[in-house]
């Protein structure tokens, strides 16, 4: 088989729902250069049949069935089993619009400094509709918006809507399995300092939002490791040596201080990942909730926490909006 010009990484696991549709929409690029990587990571529903029905119809689909080791796992594979010198990433509840690889083949061919690009994107619900809560998400378009989008905590990247030069990502070991749920965003910053990376001004994917996607049901743990992923990269431009570079895993918060060898990292990580907490629903009822908690018997900033009292009585967790009003107010009589 000859070499195609892009390799489509897409791992799926019981994607059943939006499969058909975000696998149609990569078949019908104008730039058709292209082998379509999809790995069913161990899925119960029909996937595979949907999967194995495109692969029998369109000899680019190349399926990779096997049992389930995780989205990280999978993606490493993705891009470990690509033939094509670039990957575009693709997930299977998205859509992609039918210019966007030849968009982005156009930009990189005549941007060598640049190895990773993705584009802006339209947000849509389940049904496909225009996202009732979308913002505008302008993603940086220049390395140089990148590196200040960093510093100012902003969004730097759509996932599915990159695409990058194989070789620079198996340079830094692809995607670490420490950074589960945020894995895309600790690769970008690792990726910064020795590539260019931007986005398109133009909306090249259609960006579903529902209830069971994985951002909304893991929302303390997506948001506890970009903390960390943050401070490691903090570490490296300050040339010291990475403390994450070869975990399986995140430690415990309160390791934190042990792990970057300096007290108040822990309180550090509370601090910024609290205010993200307050509006999510998962994150509250779960681990996040504790984090809260921590952060304000440790002096942390209360905007917005008594508003969150009322969030959680709207949401039928009357012990916990006890414990927070309770927390809220030990906590003023002591400061």
């Amino acid at each position: 088989m000859s070499t195609p010009a892009i390799s489509v990484a897409m791992s799926v696991y019981n994607g059943e729902r939006f499969l058909d549709e975000a696998i149609a929409s990569v078949l019908a690029q104008t730039f058709s250069d292209f082998e379509l990587l999809i790995l069913d990571d161990g899925s119960r529903d029909s996937t595979r049949a949907i999967i194995e029905n495109h692969a029998a119809r369109d000899s680019r689909v190349r399926p990779i069935i096997r049992e389930n080791r995780g989205l990280i796992a999978s993606l490493n594979q993705l891009v470990a089993e690509s033939r094509a010198p670039l990957v575009a990433r693709m997930d299977a509840d998205d859509v992609c619009l039918p210019q966007r690889f030849a968009r982005q083949v156009e930009f990189l061919k005549a941007h060598l400094e640049y190895g990773v690009i993705g584009s802006w994107c339209e947000d849509i619900d389940e049904n496909g509709r225009p996202w009732p809560a979308a913002t505008a998400h302008r993603h940086p378009t220049d390395h140089k918006g990148f590196l200040a989008a960093v510093e100012l905590d902003r969004p730097l990247l759509c996932h599915p809507a990159v695409m990058f030069r194989r070789d620079l990502v198996l340079s830094v070991g692809g995607y670490h399995a420490a950074f589960k749920h945020c894995e895309d965003l600790d690769l970008w910053l690792r990726l910064a300092s020795i590539t260019r990376i931007a986005s398109l001004p133009e909306q090249l994917i259609k960006y579903r939002h529902y209830a069971d996607q994985v951002s909304s049901r893991h929302a303390t743990e997506q948001q506890v490791g970009a903390a960390v992923a943050k401070l490691a990269y903090k570490e490296r431009l300050a040339g010291r040596p990475d403390p994450t570079a070869n975990l399986e895993r995140l430690p415990a918060l309160e390791e934190l201080d042990s792990l970057f060898g300096r007290e108040g990292v822990s309180r550090e990580v509370r601090a910024e990942v609290a205010p993200g907490l307050l509006y999510s629903s998962d994150g509250l009822r779960g681990s996040g909730f504790d984090l809260v908690i921590q952060h304000l018997r440790e002096g942390g900033a209360r905007e917005g926490m008594w508003r969150t009292v009322l969030r959680l009585l709207r949401w039928g967790e009357p012990a916990r909006a006890l414990r927070l009003a309770s927390t809220l107010s030990s906590t003023l009589l002591i400061g």
